[in-house]
C-alpha cells in the first residue's frame, strides 16, 4: 500500500472499555471516539492493536451490552472509505465474525506483516510472544480451543460475562504494577521476540500493544514500538509515509514515553 500525500496511518491499542466500571469506561470511550473523529481527515488507515474491550465474547445471537459510541464511530469511519484493521488481544480474543460483518473490519488473531511505502511492518497485540509466561501461553491455547469456547458459550451471558469480568480484574491486579516500569533490553520479552524475528527476516518496524507502557526502542536499523494504552497514557503511533512516531496527547504523558 502506498500512502497518498498528506495522509497518515494511525495505530492505537489497549482501550479496555468496560473497566474498571461503566461510568469510568464511558468517559474513556467518549474521549477515544473524539480522537478517532479528529484523525479522520488525514487517516489513510487506522489499526487497533488489541484489547479494545476489557472483555468481549460473541454469543451466537448476543453481543455484549454497551460500546455503542465506539462501534458506531468505527462503522462510520469504514463506511466513509477509510480502512480499519483489528488485532485481537488477550481480553477480546473471542471474536467470530461480528466486526467483519457489521463493521467491515478485518480481524487478525495472529501477528501479520504489512508494507507501506516500501517499509515493512510486523504488527500484533503481543500477548504470548517471547520467552517465559508459560502459564498464560497454556491458558491461551485453552481459550483459543473451539470446544472450550463452545462450552463457555452455553453458559447464560450473565454468568459468563460475570465470570470473565472477575478474571479480568484479577489479571489487572496481578500484572498492573509491572506495566509501569521498563524492564531493560534483556528483560522486555517483546524486545527479545523482535530480535528473534530479525534473525530470520528484516522488518523496519515492530508494533505491539499489550504491554501498557509506551516504548520506542531502536534495534539496529529497526524499531520496536509499544503503543502504551488509553487508560493512563493516551498514546498512539503515526506513520506519515516516511517516519513512524510514537506520540501522546499531552506533553506530560509524552515525557513518560520510554525512548531508547
Amino acid at each position: 500500500m502506498d500512502i497518498p500525500p498528506g495522509k497518515k496511518i494511525y495505530f492505537l491499542s489497549d482501550f479496555h472499555l468496560g473497566a474498571p466500571d461503566h461510568a469510568t469506561s464511558l468517559v474513556r470511550e467518549k474521549h477515544i471516539v473524539s480522537f478517532l473523529e479528529s484523525i479522520r481527515g488525514d487517516a489513510a488507515a487506522i489499526f487497533i492493536v488489541g484489547d479494545l474491550f476489557d472483555f468481549w465474547y460473541e454469543y451466537r445471537t448476543v453481543v455484549p451490552k454497551g460500546y455503542t459510541r465506539i462501534l458506531g464511530k468505527m462503522a462510520e469511519i469504514t463506511d466513509s472509505g477509510i480502512p480499519m484493521y483489528f488485532f485481537v488481544g488477550n481480553h477480546d480474543m473471542w471474536m467470530s465474525g461480528y466486526f467483519e460483518q457489521e463493521l467491515n473490519i478485518p480481524v487478525y488473531h495472529e501477528p501479520k506483516t504489512f508494507e507501506f511505502n516500501g517499509r515493512k511492518f510486523y504488527i500484533g497485540h503481543g500477548d504470548g510472544l517471547g520467552p517465559g509466561d508459560h502459564g498464560y501461553k497454556f491458558m491461551k491455547k485453552i481459550f483459543r480451543n473451539r470446544v472450550c469456547q463452545w462450552l463457555f458459550g452455553i453458559l447464560p451471558p450473565a454468568v459468563g460475562v460475570g465470570l470473565a469480568n472477575w478474571a479480568s480484574r484479577r489479571s489487572r491486579a496481578v500484572t498492573g504494577q509491572s506495566d509501569e516500569r521498563f524492564l531493560g533490553e534483556e528483560g522486555e520479552w517483546l524486545i527479545i521476540y523482535c530480535k528473534e524475528v530479525l534473525r530470520k527476516e528484516h522488518f523496519d518496524y515492530f508494533i505491539f500493544g499489550h504491554r501498557h507502557l509506551p516504548i520506542d526502542f531502536t534495534l539496529g536499523d529497526s524499531r520496536y514500538i509499544n503503543l502504551g494504552d488509553w487508560i493512563r497514557y493516551n498514546t498512539y503511533a503515526v506513520f506519515d509515509g516516511q517516519r513512524l512516531s510514537l506520540l501522546a496527547q499531552s506533553p506530560q504523558m509524552d515525557q513518560k514515553i520510554i525512548r531508547k
